[in-house]
């Protein structure tokens, strides 16, 4: 007869050890975290960076989607090559070429949305210790990624023109500076756009000190006002400039299709770190994205959501100078998603926020979007997905918040 010796379980490793020490640089999305009560449907939620679904053209895509499966079914449903489907590749350069950044096709990556190009831009470039430099405020995401890979985030201020050029010019005079991240077109969160000038300084900056420009356009097509500027990939001669596009904002974010752009050799090396990703993205929606861009009137959809999105911001800025207290500042974006706006007398908008969920309005605090520094006394305001009867109600809501009952003054240009 054998006697069973009792042996205690192990305590389990605290949580500390077993992660990495990246993990302790990255927090959760405070988008992703209000999302969760935010949209409710009770709730007018202004909070997250989402286009307008009823533009969805979702009879197109299914068709497309059906066209691919029963005339190329079994190839659609296979794996892929990385790079991407060639069709899709092939217009992707088109369209970059008509905006007058010429890219070969092999120069074009399909990713799986512009957020896993930010990842692979970081992978491929950045080393522990490099200095990546941001706005101040970026884009919240972009910041996750790049706390990930455990760099030095250098935030730079910016205004209504952009990126704050000569601030970075000063910074390349005292630190080596590996890329540089920049949202031209309608920057999340602000609303504000590169200008001309700024673009072309911020290349010959890149060129004369070595470092790369990582351009994240999800918003570029999106503008409903003023004249449309080249990208920096367009002013760009020595190849120091990654760019990233997708379908999101423009045909629907479910079909998570985005794509990078850039020089031979870093679109080799993105490529690797894709495979070790996974694989390659959606053979399916590649195949189908491509059918629909095949007959689909693009430029009359784009259209549509500009003008729908114009509409909508002049409605969001006149709820704002009619409900919010005197004071209240914001910027007039030409294009995009998002305003951004500054509260008067020192309010904290994240002490704020559950007030506002108590009035059934929601919108996304400020501090989570700077890279140091946080300023409480931001938000961001999504306008293109509620109509302007919701948006003013949702603004009326948000002044009763904020106590305005007092004198209206209309204002701007946080």
């Amino acid at each position: 007869m054998f006697t069973s010796i009792s042996r205690p379980t192990p305590a389990p490793p605290a949580e500390a050890n077993l992660l990495a020490r990246r993990m302790g640089r990255m927090q959760a999305s405070a988008v992703r975290e209000i999302l969760k009560v935010a949209e409710r449907p009770d709730v007018l939620s202004f909070a997250g960076g989402l286009p307008a679904p009823e533009l969805f053209p979702v009879q197109a895509i299914a068709e497309a989607h059906a066209e691919v499966l029963f005339n190329a079914g079994a190839s659609a449903l296979q794996y892929g090559v990385t790079e991407g489907f060639g069709p899709l590749r092939e217009w992707i350069a088109g369209r970059l070429a008509a905006h007058g950044a010429a890219f070969p096709v092999e120069s074009i990556l399909v990713t799986t949305g512009s957020q896993q190009g930010i990842d692979l831009a970081a992978k491929i470039l950045l080393d522990p210790g490099d200095v990546v430099v941001v706005e101040n405020p970026s884009y919240l995401a972009a910041l996750q990624v790049f706390n990930g890979y455990e760099v030095e985030l250098e935030p730079v201020g910016s205004d209504d023109e952009g990126l704050a050029v000569d601030e970075l010019e000063d910074l390349l005079a005292r630190r080596r500076v590996k890329l540089v991240y920049v949202v031209p077109e309608f920057q999340n969160p602000k609303g504000t756009t590169l200008s001309l000038a700024r673009r072309e300084r911020l290349i010959r900056l890149a060129a004369r000190h070595g470092f790369a420009i990582l351009e994240d356009d999800p918003y570029g097509e999106l503008r409903f006002e003023g004249e449309r500027l080249p990208p920096l990939a367009a002013l760009d001669d020595a190849g120091v400039v990654i760019h990233l596009g997708t379908f999101s904002k423009t045909l629907a974010p479910g079909l998570r299709i985005g794509w990078l752009a850039a020089a031979p050799h870093l679109v080799a090396a993105a490529t690797v770190a894709k495979q070790a990703a996974d694989l390659h993205s959606s053979t399916l929606a590649q195949r189908a994205a491509a059918a629909l861009l095949s007959t689909f009137d693009y430029e009359g959809h784009l259209d549509t959501l500009r003008a729908t999105y114009g509409a909508r911001s002049k409605a969001m800025m006149a709820a704002l100078s009619r409900h919010l207290p005197a004071g209240t500042r914001w910027t007039r974006p030409e294009g995009g998603l998002f305003l951004w706006a500054q509260l008067p007398g020192g309010l904290d908008a994240g002490e704020i926020l559950p007030l506002a969920l108590e009035q059934k309005v929601a919108f996304v605090p400020g501090a989570p979007f700077f890279a140091n520094h946080a300023r409480r006394d931001f938000l961001r305001l999504n306008f293109s997905n509620r109509p302007p009867d919701a948006i003013e109600l949702g603004m009326e809501r948000l002044g009763r918040v904020l106590g305005g009952l007092g004198p209206r003054v209309p204002s701007c240009c946080a």
